[in-house]
């Protein structure tokens, strides 16, 4: 199943700067703002602040920044309702300070600044910002879920409800760290629903053991036009298991799993009868979900009245379809010719054996003269079907 983050939007308003108030050592308000047009300065002993975004219905999405012109910071920090907070770097010549994070929507922060005049005066400045809530949210699904343990061809996917259109910007938010500094990229596409996905996939499947972390930071990141904005950071954690490969060869009609390197177990199979429609569709599909027993209906793919199947055992490999599954009703092709609707079949035994001992996210690896073509890369996760450097192009930061 896919697990859903909520990650929610913002409206835009007008971006202001404006200036905090300058204040004392002791606290105490020091000087009134300067009366000139176009001003917005404090005047005082102490050194002149100025914030960006400032006020009411500020702009999220864009770092805060804390500024001086006539003296250096000494210290600044932001923090929001929720205890939380913003981090930031000062500048060489500490005169500005800005925040590591966007401002994100609906938020109000606290912004406290110290400083110190170049003969030594020391001030303190407040003010408070709040950002102009979300009037859309955008929300993204994943696999796989987190704290799991998932098989070696596992990729990371995010698909989101509202067009990405800044992937670049909200690529830049995605951070994948993993115990043995693992390589892998992004790549973007449509995913088969027609929504936009990105997906982070090893050169080569991961090795056993790995953990694997991805923190998405995208509280404050826009989508752009007619996506929406993401109000919230998730984090996604999960570990690779064992080296499980599945082995598909439609000419010989055989099923191999290996484990390590090793071979498990190998039973008959009987995959799509040839033809465009029937057909199986050969290269690398990953077991996405373990269904057990459920109804297949030849309508629900597009070929009409077929078959309509309670069926047993069932892993789905693709978005179109495509299942390992028990296929009693065709015993007497088990090893001996391709006679299904696109799917491997195999007795109940092997099955049942295949199912309990699978892993979501093992590869299934189909190959023969009989198959329809070679999978999408977007029909389940058949990332596997695209090279390195072709998927590396895919990345939006390339």
């Amino acid at each position: 199943m896919r697990v859903r983050a909520v990650i929610t939007a913002t409206a835009v308003a007008v971006l202001l700067t404006a200036t905090l108030s300058a204040c004392s050592a002791d606290g105490s308000t020091s000087a009134k703002a300067d009366a000139k047009a176009g001003g917005g300065q404090a005047h005082s002993g102490a050194a002149t602040v100025t914030v960006t975004p400032h006020g009411v219905r500020a702009k999220a999405g864009k770092p805060v920044e804390v500024a001086t012109h006539d003296g250096t910071l000494t210290s600044v920090t932001v923090t929001d309702a929720q205890g939380g907070g913003l981090t930031g770097t000062l500048s060489h010549d500490g005169r500005t300070w800005t925040s590591s994070r966007n401002a994100a929507p609906g938020a109000t922060y606290t912004v406290k600044a110290a400083t110190r005049t170049e003969d030594g005066t020391a001030g303190q400045a407040n003010e408070s910002v709040t950002t102009a809530a979300a009037d859309k949210v955008n929300k993204v699904d994943w696999r796989p879920g987190s704290g799991t343990t998932v098989g070696v061809a596992q990729p990371i996917s995010l698909v989101f409800d509202f067009p990405v259109r800044n992937k670049a910007a909200v690529e830049k938010q995605l951070e994948v760290t993993t115990s043995n500094s693992t390589e892998g990229s992004w790549g973007w596409m449509k995913d088969w629903s027609g929504k936009d996905r990105v997906d982070w996939r090893p050169k080569e499947y991961w090795q056993p053991g790995t953990k694997v972390s991805l923190a998405a930071r995208l509280n404050g990141t826009d989508s752009g036009k007619s996506g929406g904005w993401f109000v919230r950071d998730y984090k996604l954690d999960f570990t690779i298991g064992a080296r499980q490969v599945v082995k598909v060869d439609l000419d010989s009609k055989r099923l191999i799993m290996k484990r390590d390197g090793k071979t498990v177990r190998t039973f008959p199979v009987s995959g799509g009868t040839p033809g465009p429609e029937t057909g199986s569709w050969r290269g690398t599909e990953v077991l996405m979900a373990k269904e057990g027993t459920i109804r297949m209906n030849s309508e629900t793919v597009g070929l009409g009245d077929t078959y309509d199947e309670t069926v047993d055992y069932s892993m789905r490999l693709t978005w179109s379809g495509t299942y390992a599954h028990a296929a009693p009703w065709n015993a007497a092709y088990f090893g001996r010719a391709n006679k299904s609707h696109g799917c491997i079949g195999m007795s109940d035994a092997d099955a049942k054996w295949l199912y309990e001992k699978a892993r979501i996210g093992d590869p299934f690896e189909v190959l023969g003269a009989e198959t329809k073509g070679e999978v999408a890369v977007n029909n389940g996760l058949g990332d596997w079907n695209v090279d390195w450097d072709q998927w590396r192009t895919m990345s939006a930061l390339r």
